[in-house]
């Protein structure tokens, strides 16, 4: 590892420990040269898994779109980016031990909206408008009748 302010190519490890579910491992290092400290992470590098659209293409999966789409869900709501990490780990821990290459983005979505659905309401309902592409009111107004009846059905 090289020191990112002397270049130096010897550090010593001077705290190790896992991350993020186990997905990540993160050290503290000190350079043996400069004497000064930094960070590293390591992470468990995957497959490629491949996300097919609604339409059938096929792209490659991108955690950081996924976390965007729910940040957006809950933004000004009491939910850190920490949960949103958590959420999103989770969810892509759970389609890695599946062992798929391919998944469809509505499976991914249906995970994200189950996620939402308990942590925050208004999350939620933001999350599946988009996501079920709501294009009226009385969506909206179904949407939010069938949370309350706790009578959620995919659609």
């Amino acid at each position: 590892m090289k020191c990112p302010y002397c270049n130096h190519q010897k550090d010593k490890v001077i705290d190790s420990r896992e991350i993020n579910n186990r997905i990540a491992v993160r050290r503290r290092r000190e350079c043996l040269t400069c004497g000064k400290r930094f960070t590293t992470y390591e992470h468990i590098e995957g497959r490629p898994l491949a996300l097919i659209k609604k339409d059938g293409r096929r792209e490659s999966f991108d955690r950081n779109k996924m976390i965007k789409g729910i940040a957006t869900a809950c933004e000004k709501r009491p939910i850190g980016i920490e949960e949103i990490e958590r959420i999103v780990n989770g969810i892509q821990a759970e389609v890695e031990s599946q062992m798929k290459k391919e998944v469809e983005s509505g499976y991914l979505g249906e995970m994200v909206m189950n996620k939402l659905r308990s942590l925050d309401e208004v999350a939620y309902v933001r999350f599946a408008s988009v996501y079920r592409q709501f294009k009226t009111l009385e969506d909206f107004t179904d949407e939010v009748k069938k949370y309350k009846d706790n009578k959620i059905i995919d659609k």
